[in-house]
């Protein structure tokens, strides 16, 4: 760890905050892909590997944030442009990282690609935690934030 990382200011309530929203934003964008495609499978019975339901639904569950992000954003007076390159620029180690401690959950708990509604809230919860320290770190030292 850098020794600016180590200085920076980790005891700020307004940044966790503000980090905190941007991560359940994120969290809501990316578990619309994600579970939507997990469902689908489930739901619809098709023989299809865990590995790559799972590495479906990380990229449908990018793609769900991304466009969410970018609406939010422009509702905010940015420009598509803006919006869809600050969706795509910063925030984006946040999504992967939320993504793969989701589907990594699930696989964990369930052995992948099973939707229940006591794993739900886990996965939730895991996405969640896995990119707050980050968020808050990346508001903290630039003052970037998505929404």
């Amino acid at each position: 760890m850098s020794a600016e990382a180590i200085k920076l200011d980790w005891r700020c309530r307004n940044t966790w905050n503000k980090s905190a929203k941007n991560t359940a934003w994120c969290v809501l964008g990316c578990s619309i892909g994600d579970f939507g495609t997990i469902l689908y499978f489930q739901v619809s019975e098709i023989s299809f590997p865990v590995i790559a339901i799972m590495i479906l639904a990380i990229i449908n569950g990018l793609i769900t944030s991304i466009a969410l992000e970018t609406i939010v954003m422009m509702k905010q007076n940015f420009s598509f442009i803006n919006a869809f390159k600050s969706a795509t620029g910063m925030s984006f180690i946040s999504m992967i990282s939320m993504e793969i401690a989701m589907n990594l959950t699930d696989y964990l708990l369930t052995g992948g690609a099973i939707l229940t509604l006591w794993v739900m809230p886990i996965m939730l919860i895991v996405g969640f935690l896995t990119p707050w320290p980050y968020n808050y770190y990346i508001l903290k030292k630039y003052n970037k934030f998505c929404h």
